[in-house]
């Protein structure tokens, strides 16, 4: 819509939505929401976020969420990823266009492109083959919390294929879709984010994988309950690698650094095996403390992938079936090997208040607010304990 004029990328979004409230949106531009650099707070972090998961919202409703709250930094400030604003972006074409998204979608995507495994997602249709989305409890496999596909919308609710996905990824190596002015804009390094740099919807990172210049890697990744993907493209070799997983938390990342150094003749190491489910079972067979005494001969064998998200994973496990003890031993060991992590604290101290330590839940409670600014869960948390 942009290549034909209908929309600035540089003018206030109360352009295309009058009702916004102006104290905000006069502020924000297109250009920040496509970059997650608008500061508006990212309303699937929000405490109450699991309560509106299960029901239907309207794109007008989702924007009222966070619409009239204040701006966590000045528009273009810095980098942060906001579901909030590509759920805005979404609205936005509806209101420009006057078809829904999906409309949208359909006519300018995935029927040119005859992406025919492609579309929204909604809960009561029955789609052939769709696969069903699971999520672990440790080693346990069990069916992925519902999801009302109302909630993401433009932000993650599209369903597909690799097959489809590579058709698309094809499509951007040509003028199918969008114009080479077009592509240029959407890969170029517009706002730093960490070692990485974010364009319009991409992560870009310039990496040495051959002996000439440094490539450049275009990837996103994505995560719901349920499913987990990643789509990591090299444009200058015409090389893709697309991974879609129905298992929440699968180490992607990990099998796509693999794939490439493959590709480029490079090192790469073998999967390991998972020390925070080693651990876990041995739990169930010998105990906590024959378990725990174990563990440094599990660190030191160079066999085990240590991995936040899996020993948090463990750790609520343990916690949601009544087993305190083992789910605080589990978050104080990502603690020690993720001192920087605002999320590893914010677990410990949840733990340590449900086992009645109201001191050392305060405690770790304010080492993830500190961490962790954004963390309005566990702001809200502390200041009711802290009474």
């Amino acid at each position: 819509m942009w290549q034909e004029g209908k929309l600035k990328l540089d003018v206030p979004i109360t352009t295309y939505l009058p009702s916004y409230p102006k104290e905000q949106g006069n502020q924000i531009t297109l250009h920040h929401l496509m970059t997650h650099s608008s500061g508006i707070p990212n309303f699937t972090s929000f405490p109450d976020y699991k309560k509106m998961i299960h029901n239907q919202h309207s794109p007008e409703a989702l924007v009222k969420i966070f619409s009239e709250l204040p701006l966590e930094f000045k528009p273009g400030e810095k980098f942060s990823y906001s579901n909030s604003g590509y759920v805005l972006l979404g609205f936005i074409i509806e209101k420009v266009s006057g078809k829904t998204y999906e409309q949208c979608l359909q006519e300018r995507i995935f029927t040119p492109l005859k992406m025919t495994g492609s579309g929204l997602d909604h809960y009561e249709a029955v789609i052939e083959k769709r696969a069903a989305g699971y999520d672990k409890n440790g080693s346990i496999l069990m069916n992925a919390e519902h999801l009302d596909m109302s909630i993401p919308f433009s932000a993650g609710a599209l369903y597909s294929t690799v097959e489809d996905l590579y058709l698309w990824d094809q499509a951007l190596q040509t003028d199918i879709l969008l114009s080479a002015k077009t592509r240029e804009l959407m890969f170029t390094k517009h706002i730093p984010n960490g070692p990485r740099y974010y364009g319009y919807g991409w992560g870009l990172q310039h990496t040495s994988l051959n002996a000439t210049d440094p490539l450049l890697i275009t990837e996103h990744s994505g995560g719901i309950q349920g499913f987990n993907t990643l789509i990591s493209r090299i444009p200058s070799d015409k090389n893709v690698a697309i991974y879609l997983c129905n298992v929440s938390g699968a180490p992607l990342s990990e099998m796509n650094y693999a794939i490439r150094a493959i590709l480029y003749d490079m090192p790469y190491d073998l999967p390991k095996k998972s020390l925070a489910l080693a651990v876990q079972e041995l739990i169930t067979k010998q105990g906590l403390a024959a378990a725990f005494a174990k563990l440094p001969e599990f660190k030191s064998s160079g066999l085990y992938a240590i991995n936040e998200g899996e020993i948090n994973e463990v750790g609520y496990g343990f916690l949601n079936s009544g087993k305190t003890a083992e789910a605080i031993e589990f978050f104080k060991l990502n603690v020690d090997l993720f001192p920087g992590s605002g999320n590893c604290y914010d677990s410990l101290g949840e733990a340590y208040l449900k086992s009645g330590n109201k001191e050392l839940a305060i405690k770790n409670y304010k080492k993830s607010v500190e961490l962790d600014p954004q963390n309005e869960n566990g702001k809200k948390v502390l200041a009711e304990i802290s009474k």
